[in-house]
């Protein structure tokens, strides 16, 4: 495990954070939000595989290669 945190632990919610950054692009489907990292954060390396994702909503996988 390199890192792992939850959502209700950010300063300011999911739709918080949608609805600021809305008034300054245009955002669209499959648009990313980077946020920060959580405390914790290890270093990442060739070979490595990243699972990421939100609780009932989607989930990701990359391959570092």
């Amino acid at each position: 495990m390199k890192q792992e945190s939850d959502l209700e632990l950010m300063v300011w919610s999911v739709p918080e954070i949608i609805a600021d950054l809305s008034t300054l692009y245009h955002l669209q489907r499959g648009d990313l939000i980077y946020t920060g990292t959580p405390a914790g954060v290890g270093p990442v390396k060739r070979g490595d595989t990243l699972v990421g994702g939100v609780d009932g909503v989607a989930e990701f996988t990359v391959s570092i290669t």
